[in-house]
C-alpha cells in the first residue's frame, strides 16, 4: 500500500489536513484507512526510546499518522466527501433496478390500492426475500433476479457501481457530531486559561506564546473540519431526499445499512438461483439420458 502514494510523508499529512481531493484520491484514502495504526502499535511506538530514524518506513509512516488527531476518523470523514453520496445518487444502474421494484410491485398489487403507487419506502428493500411464492421456496428478491437475469442482465452487477458503499455505512454521524463538540469544549477550555494565564506575568510567557501558537493552528484545523462536517451533513440529507425519504426518519446511516444488505440478500438469491437453474439442469439430463436407455432396450 505504501507504494502506492509517491509523496513525502508530511506532505501526505499535510493533503489530509487540507482535505486535498487533488493529491489524494478515493482509492489512497481508503487505503489509508485500513493502514491507521492499532491503539497496540501506537502505544509501541510512543514508549520506543531509540533512534526514530532507524525504524523502518512502515513505522515511520505510522508515526507520521499519530501526528493527526483521530486521524482514521478524518480519513472516513475524507473519503465520505470525495464520492459516497455522489456515486450511489449516479449509479443508473441502482436507479433502473429500483424502478423494476416499483413495476414489478405494481404488477403483484394490480387491482388494489397499492397497485398504482409511484414508489416505495427504502426498507420494503429488505422484505423482498420475506414474499414467499406458493411452493414456499421462491421468494419475491429470487424473482427479481431472474427477471433481470433474462430481460436485463447488464444490471446484474449493479454493486460495482457502489463500491464504497460498505465503508460509508460505517460511518457515524453522531460520533462525529460528539467528537466536534468535545474538540470545541477543549479549544474553549484552552481559549479560557490562556486568557487567565495573562494575568500570571513573566513566569507564564513562553507558557502564553507556546498555547497561542497551538491555538492558531489548532483554530484553523477545527473551522475546516466544522465546514466539512457541514457539507458531509447536506450531501447526507441529499442522498436520504435522494430516495424519497426524510432524512429525520430515514437518516444516512440507515439508508446505507438497508442498502448494504440488501444488495447482499440480492447476490444471496442470485447464487440460490444459479444452483437451482444447475440442478434442474442436471435433472433434465439425467432423464434425458434414462429416456434414451429405455429406448434402446425396446
Amino acid at each position: 500500500m505504501l507504494t502506492k502514494i509517491k509523496m513525502p510523508l508530511p506532505d501526505m499529512i499535510n493533503a489530509v489536513l487540507a482535505l486535498d481531493t487533488s493529491a489524494l484520491d478515493i482509492d489512497q484514502v481508503e487505503n489509508l484507512i485500513k493502514f491507521c495504526p492499532t491503539k497496540e502499535e501506537m502505544e509501541t511506538l510512543k514508549n520506543y526510546t531509540g533512534n526514530k530514524e532507524m525504524l523502518g518506513r512502515c513505522e515511520q509512516f505510522f508515526l507520521e499518522l499519530m501526528k493527526v488527531p483521530r486521524v482514521e476518523s478524518k480519513l472516513r470523514v475524507f473519503s465520505f466527501r470525495i464520492n459516497f453520496s455522489t456515486q450511489v445518487r449516479e449509479s443508473v444502474k441502482l436507479r433502473q433496478i429500483m424502478q423494476t421494484i416499483l413495476t414489478l410491485g405494481n404488477a403483484l398489487n394490480q387491482g388494489t390500492t397499492r397497485g398504482s403507487a409511484i414508489g416505495f419506502k427504502l426498507d420494503s428493500l429488505l422484505k423482498l426475500s420475506d414474499t414467499r411464492a406458493r411452493n414456499n421456496k421462491l421468494t419475491l428478491m429470487h424473482y427479481l433476479c431472474k427477471l433481470l437475469a433474462e430481460k436485463m442482465s447488464e444490471l446484474l452487477d449493479f454493486d460495482k457501481d457502489l463500491v464504497h458503499l460498505e465503508a460509508a455505512s460505517k460511518i457515524q454521524l453522531k460520533s462525529l457530531a460528539e467528537e466536534m463538540q468535545a474538540v470545541s469544549k477543549g479549544l474553549e477550555k484552552v481559549e479560557q486559561e490562556l486568557t487567565t494565564s495573562e494575568n500570571d506575568g513573566a513566569i507564564s510567557m513562553g507558557f502564553q506564546k507556546a498555547l497561542k501558537d497551538f491555538l492558531d493552528t489548532a483554530e484553523a484545523e477545527v473551522r475546516s473540519l466544522i465546514s466539512l462536517y457541514s457539507e458531509v451533513g447536506r450531501n447526507a440529507d441529499c442522498l436520504s431526499q435522494y430516495f424519497g425519504e426524510d432524512p429525520a426518519r430515514c437518516p444516512f446511516e440507515q439508508v446505507t445499512s438497508i442498502l448494504v444488505i440488501f444488495i447482499k440478500m440480492f447476490n444471496k438469491s442470485r447464487e440460490e438461483n444459479a444452483k437451482l437453474a444447475d440442478a434442474e439442469r442436471k435433472k433434465l439430463e439425467k432423464d434425458a439420458m434414462k429416456e434414451r436407455a429405455n429406448s434402446s432396450t425396446k
